[in-house]
């Protein structure tokens, strides 16, 4: 008798979902998934360029709400590139590299740095940050995955 082979398919996430960004110390926050949008942006404020060790880095300030200050991060940047606002019009804005963690999902993405304070949500996945990740948006549900998963010391091998 032959056994039938299983496909299970792409994992389906919500056009919402809880995801962590490790590097810069967040365990939660809400995500929009916007395959709209090329880049991911992330809502980053009192940004400043200088240089360390021979490159370009930038520190910015991630405001969390509900806490009187925001987060303090230095990262190397990665790209500089001209991206439409939601208003159609180009910025130039600073791309920076970071884990990322959707669910019990990790990899790395490239952000771009965007003041956001007026939209809903203080981080936009992109089409690029979910392309190729086995992934199917529904966008009648939302957190599907639940809380994002610490990477178990496997994964953080497999990662590097």
């Amino acid at each position: 008798m032959k056994k039938k082979k299983s496909f299970a398919g792409p994992e389906v996430i919500g056009w919402r979902e809880m995801v962590g960004l490790p590097d810069y110390g967040i365990k939660t926050l809400a995500a929009k998934i916007d395959t709209g949008a090329r880049t991911s942006a992330l809502h980053a404020v009192d940004q400043r360029i200088f240089e360390k060790d021979h490159q370009i880095w930038v520190r910015f300030i991630i405001p969390i709400p509900n806490r009187r200050r925001g987060i303090r991060v230095e990262a190397p940047v990665s790209d500089e590139r001209d991206i439409k606002n939601t208003g159609g019009v180009p910025e130039r804005r600073l791309i920076v590299r970071t884990a990322l963690v959707l669910g019990r999902h990790h990899w790395h993405i490239d952000v771009s740095l965007a003041n956001r304070e007026k939209m809903e949500f203080d981080l936009i996945l992109g089409r690029t940050a979910v392309r190729d990740r086995g992934m199917l948006v529904n966008p009648r549900r939302s957190f599907l995955l639940g809380d994002p998963a610490p990477p178990t010391s496997a994964e953080r091998e497999e990662e590097r």
